[in-house]
């Protein structure tokens, strides 16, 4: 085997890549050990005798499968887990999604006229102290209490 160091280094400065990427037609060695000059070289460029290698990019196979598995609840126990609670999930976020979806919907009812304006603020001072988990907490204590003017 030939030494095609100089002509590959000469290509890769011509094309603008690293040596390692530069490629040589097995078949075409003679005339690539031949070309001693630049011209030569962006000659045997042209002709296909001489190219460049595609960069080789990351599957990401692998972490869509790693994703697919997390979206199912694996690989999220304690081992892998490396900030506080906190961090990972802000309670007070979660409490302004809450509070304020509470809060939507309170005012829609009082809007509506199926709550009036005293019933309104003492669901809303509930809310405000924390007394339902979540919306549909509300809608199960409007509904056990009677609360609504109209059925809904």
């Amino acid at each position: 085997m030939s030494d095609l160091s100089f002509q590959k280094r000469l290509a890769s400065e011509i094309l603008g890549v690293g040596v390692s990427r530069i490629r040589i037609d097995p078949k075409r060695i003679e005339d690539v050990e031949a070309a001693i000059t630049r011209e030569e070289v962006k000659k045997l460029i042209r002709d296909g005798a001489i190219w460049v290698e595609p960069v080789h990019g990351i599957a990401g196979y692998s972490s869509r499968v790693r994703h697919a598995q997390r979206v199912k609840g694996r690989r999220r126990g304690h081992g892998k887990r490396k900030g506080t609670k906190e961090a990972r999930l802000d309670s007070k976020e979660l409490w302004m999604g809450r509070i304020r979806k509470i809060r939507r919907y309170l005012r829609y009812l009082r809007d509506k006229k199926l709550i009036d304006a005293r019933t309104y603020r003492r669901l809303y001072m509930l809310a405000k102290g924390g007394y339902f988990n979540s919306l549909s907490s509300l809608k199960l204590y409007l509904r056990e209490n009677n609360i609504l003017k109209e059925a809904r």
